[in-house]
């Protein structure tokens, strides 16, 4: 890992967590690809549209989003980061919170790395 990729990919991962905490579907949708999965421990994969549509409606909303990244490695126009992660906010009307192992897989696409794959592990203190 060299530190040029992980300051990039630090930049990177602060964007979308601020689009996430933004709630704000267009500003998330700038930061993943239109073929974007979030692998979750609770249900699976969640499509982009799932995803979006459960923020655009409400139903998901973040508050805090924050992650300290512990590998980056760049493979010409793919990448793969992982960090721990922690985040909070309110899921159908309950309040959330999660510590966990986060990897982003990320392509480059005309010229802007998108993240491809979201996949989250429980993390263990």
């Amino acid at each position: 890992m060299t530190q040029a990729d992980l300051d990039e990919f630090t930049a990177i991962e602060n964007a979308f967590n601020d689009a996430m905490v933004s709630n704000d579907v267009t500003r998330i949708a700038d930061c993943i690809s239109d073929d974007w999965v979030l692998v979750t421990p609770e249900v699976g994969p969640v499509s982009r549209e799932g995803m979006l549509a459960a923020i655009s409606s409400g139903t998901l909303s973040h508050d805090m989003m924050v992650k300290q990244l512990a590998r980056v490695k760049v493979y010409g126009d793919m990448a793969v980061v992982t960090g721990r992660g922690q985040n909070t906010g309110m899921f159908k009307g309950e309040p959330i919170k999660a510590d966990e192992w986060i990897t982003d897989v990320y392509r480059k696409l005309d010229g802007e790395w998108r993240c491809v794959l979201t996949h989250l592990t429980p993390a263990q203190n």
